[in-house]
This record gives C-alpha cells, sequence and structure tokens, in this order.
C-alpha cells in the first residue's frame, strides 16, 4: 500500500477506534454552513463528523474488524459520525438534523459488532437517555425491597394495633 494511501487508513481507523459505533451519513447536497451547525452539535456530545473515501473507510473498517460494511452504504459520497459515550444522543442528534434539513439521509451505522439499519439508527434514537435508563434501573432493582419492608413492617404494625384496641378499656354500651 502506498504511503498517501496507509496515511488515510491509519486516520479513518483512528477516527473508528473513538467510539463503539459509526454511524454513516450520505451528504450529497449538503453546504458547508449545514456540516458546520452539524458539527458544533455533535460537538455537545463529543461526537464527530468526517468526510472519508469509501474504499478508505472499507480498508479501516476491516482493520479494526468491523462487520462488513453493506455494499449499499459506501455507493456515492460517505461522512461518519463516531465518537462520543453515548450513541442514543448522538442519533437524536441526527436524526433530527436529518428531518430538518432533509438534505442528508442516514445509510446505516455499526455498534459494537452489530450492523444497524438506517431505521435501526431511527430506532436508537427513540431510546431515553443512558441517565433515564438507569434511574429506571435502579426503580426497580429497589422497588422489591421496598415492598418488602412494608410487608414486614405490616406485621408489626398490625399486632400493634391489636395490643392497642386490647388494652383501651371497652365502650358501655349507654343506657
Amino acid at each position: 500500500m502506498r504511503p498517501e494511501k496507509k496515511f488515510l487508513v491509519d486516520e479513518v481507523s483512528n477516527h473508528l477506534g473513538k467510539s463503539d459505533y459509526v454511524f454513516l451519513a450520505d451528504y450529497r447536497k449538503v453546504t458547508v454552513s449545514d456540516v458546520a451547525e452539524l458539527r458544533a452539535t455533535l460537538g455537545a456530545q463529543q461526537a464527530e463528523y468526517h468526510v472519508v473515501k469509501n474504499s478508505i473507510l472499507n480498508v479501516a473498517a476491516r482493520e479494526r474488524q468491523l462487520p462488513e460494511l453493506d455494499g449499499a452504504w459506501l455507493i456515492g459520497q460517505t461522512a461518519i459520525i463516531v465518537g462520543g459515550r453515548n450513541p442514543s444522543e448522538v442519533a437524536k442528534i441526527l436524526t433530527k438534523y436529518f428531518k430538518t434539513k432533509e438534505k442528508l439521509a442516514l445509510k446505516g451505522g455499526v455498534l459494537g459488532k452489530n450492523r444497524l439499519s438506517a431505521e435501526d439508527v431511527t430506532a436508537l434514537s427513540t431510546l431515553p437517555s443512558i441517565e433515564v435508563l438507569r434511574a429506571q434501573l435502579l426503580g426497580l432493582l429497589s422497588n422489591p425491597a421496598t415492598s418488602l419492608v412494608r410487608v414486614l413492617q405490616g406485621v408489626p404494625q398490625g399486632l400493634l394495633n391489636v395490643l392497642q384496641a386490647k388494652s383501651e378499656p371497652a365502650a358501655t354500651p349507654a343506657a
């Protein structure tokens, strides 16, 4: 491989190594100001937008042992979105941006070792954030413990109510 090509493959491979996901987009008809706006929005999630050459992306993905990229994904101009810790939030940004601008088209992506279609990425964007998921999980884990404490607390409380009723003098009926 020529040194220039090896340099490009290494650069794309470094981008792919920044996160455990990569989203692919078709960027035809996109202006420089559109890309700048998208990059700024993605920057809030520490995600990055890079335009790459399809053949270089394919070689770099194989080096990184990513799932085989679909041939349809590597037709036309391709941009990759990588970085950030929360793929769901990045997918939300992309989905919202693609709907409002109607210039970019989501091709698909890879999450971990799984290939994602454009519909899968859209579905990923509907998931709640990681903080919300953690709170829901914590709620699910603490709910059985809370219920157990209430049941255990109910037994002594019931006994206390019976003893208190017995200790009070019985009401005499009025004649």
